[in-house]
């Protein structure tokens, strides 16, 4: 995929579908709310999951995430990681 065809909507459908999988869940990702925690009731996701989901997102999308994207920031929610993917791709445009 283009870096240049990525859209909100793509990059969420894409994070909640990594995100789901990384929780090792059987449920449809269009069901997770952005606000959802990372690691809380409904996802699993711990810190080498983490770095895990960041390099099949790499993959999925073909966009770089670069590291100083991640600096000063927490990921807590599913939003947060579908900001600094978007991030990632205005970067790259």
């Amino acid at each position: 995929m283009s870096v240049g065809a990525l859209d909100r909507v793509t990059v969420t459908r894409t994070v909640k579908s990594v995100v789901v999988a990384e929780s090792r869940l059987s449920i449809d990702p269009g069901t997770v709310r952005g606000d959802e925690p990372l690691s809380g009731e409904l996802l699993r996701v711990n810190s080498f999951g983490f770095v895990g989901m960041l390099v099949r997102l790499e993959d999925e999308l073909g966009v770089t995430l670069p590291d100083d994207l991640f600096v000063g920031r927490a990921f807590t929610t599913v939003d947060d990681l579908v900001a600094v993917v978007l991030d990632a791709v205005e970067v790259a445009r």
